[in-house]
């Protein structure tokens, strides 16, 4: 299995607080079937989470090394969770973001509670210049909940989506579950997710098996194969 969206390179944003964290973490993620890790800290424009790609890139070998050391057998690759903003593209340019290790895919936030300005003519710049835009954990948005027909609208423009895991068992509220389920019973679920960040928050992991089997019950056996599928996909 592939994990595309995760916070386990410690001391860039709100995730891993040291090494040992990162580790421990993925130690886990292993021990429930987990091969491979695309770790994708925050990047917010003109923000303390704004590291760029030669820092990111030094401690996810250092952690590579870790886990060599230890005997973990876990791959780990780079991306980004990035928060939307008018210059992404020149950012990839600039060094500063790291696409789903380093495809033509992009893990883009939006605001949980406003709706955004120039949002299409944002998406259309990523797709204009061959990027693929997947949208994270689109469940917890409001706007979203509020107008399913944004999410609908979205779809029809070839946008993809990433659920987090834990939405299907109420772990981000019964908002959140419930749009999840209307997500997935339409296909619109692209991709799932952990969004792990710390020891001490890790609901997904210690809750995987049940989390499994609520959102197979939902897809079915082909559709689920798929979106495991897809994620596998950004790591070959």
């Amino acid at each position: 299995m592939t994990d595309i969206h995760s916070h386990l390179i410690y001391g860039i944003d709100d995730g891993s607080r040291d090494i040992n964290e990162s580790i421990e973490l993925l130690k886990k993620m292993k021990d429930i079937g987990f091969d491979n890790v695309i770790i994708t800290p925050h990047y917010i424009e003109n923000s303390d989470y704004s590291s760029n790609n030669e820092a990111k890139l030094e401690r996810l070998e250092e952690i590579k090394k870790e886990l060599f050391k230890n005997k973990i057998d876990i791959n780990i690759h780079l991306g980004n969770e990035i928060f939307i903003n008018e210059n992404i593209v020149n950012h990839i340019k600039s060094n500063e973001i790291y696409p789903l290790n380093n495809s033509k895919y992009l893990l883009i936030e939006f605001p949980f509670h406003n709706q955004i300005l120039n949002l299409e003519d944002m998406l259309y710049e990523i797709k204009y210049n061959g990027y693929i835009p997947i949208i994270a954990h689109p469940e917890r948005y409001d706007a979203f909940k509020d107008d399913y027909s944004i999410v609908e609208k979205l779809r029809e423009e070839g946008i993809l989506f990433q659920a987090n895991y834990s939405s299907i068992i109420g772990h981000y509220g019964k908002h959140a579950k419930k749009l999840l389920k209307r997500m997935l019973k339409d296909g619109y679920i692209d991709y799932l997710g952990t969004d792990l960040h710390r020891v001490g928050k890790t609901t997904v992991i210690d809750n995987f098996k049940k989390i499994e089997k609520k959102i197979r019950k939902i897809t079915g056996k082909e559709y689920y194969k798929k979106i495991m599928n897809n994620c596998d996909d950004l790591v070959k």
